[in-house]
């Protein structure tokens, strides 16, 4: 069956259970150049990408020296002290199974950097099963800007009325909503029901969404697409 319609995908905190080491890895770097944060409040900003979040740290220009060396800092933490601990939510490839096989385009939509996507994508084990990837290296904004999302579209040959996101921030709904792509939330990443307002539904985590797949906007999706 020809594939016509597609769902774009979050990864960190949506597929992988990785916000807290991207927050932990940011809050370290940050420290490390003399930008102490609480560590809840670094923790509000995943989601984001650098360009975004650094300005907020530092009031500093992501492409200023000191960001840019900051940034280097925190991928270099991730790399080498969390990314071996990162794992998959429960049943992650199951869902997106369930949604390859109903003939869904499944194109990745992330904010992180294209190396570091790979890289937590292999320890979901699910790359075998997208049709593309989008990451901040290919888009001139992240999230909560749209650009990843138009960048996704554009490589999966879709329109925005053709897809639904599935994200767990509120830069995900926001990204979405600007780029006129419904969303699916998962509360997984962190995000409770009150920061996810403007999802066209929320579940908790992507076990309780295959289990109500069916009833679920990609199951429509899927059954629309016929």
């Amino acid at each position: 069956m020809k594939k016509q319609r597609g769902v774009l995908l979050d990864v960190d905190g949506t597929l992988a259970d990785s916000n807290d080491a991207h927050a932990r890895a940011w809050h370290a770097a940050l420290a490390e150049h003399h930008y102490r944060h609480d560590l809840a409040l670094v923790r509000s900003w995943i989601g984001m990408g650098g360009d975004h979040l650094l300005p907020k740290a530092t009031g500093l220009e992501a492409e200023h020296p000191t960001a840019r060396a900051i940034s280097k800092r925190r991928g270099e933490i991730l790399k080498q002290v969390h990314l071996p601990h990162i794992a998959p939510f429960p049943r992650c490839r199951d869902l997106l199974a369930r949604m390859e096989q109903d003939g869904l385009k499944l194109v990745v939509a992330s904010s992180a950097t294209k190396d570091e996507l790979e890289l937590i994508l292999a320890r979901c084990g699910v790359r075998d099963l997208l049709d593309a990837t989008t990451s901040s290296d290919d888009a001139e904004n992240s999230k909560p800007d749209p650009d990843i999302l138009q960048a996704a579209l554009k490589r999966a040959g879709l329109a925005p009325g053709d897809a639904c996101m599935l994200g767990d921030t509120p830069y995900d709904v926001e990204a979405a909503q600007r780029a006129g792509v419904p969303i699916v939330a998962l509360r997984c990443g962190g995000w409770g029901d009150a920061d996810l307002v403007g999802a066209i539904a929320v579940y908790d985590h992507p076990a309780a969404l295959l289990i109500e797949y069916d009833d679920s906007p990609f199951g429509a999706l899927a059954r629309r697409k016929s």
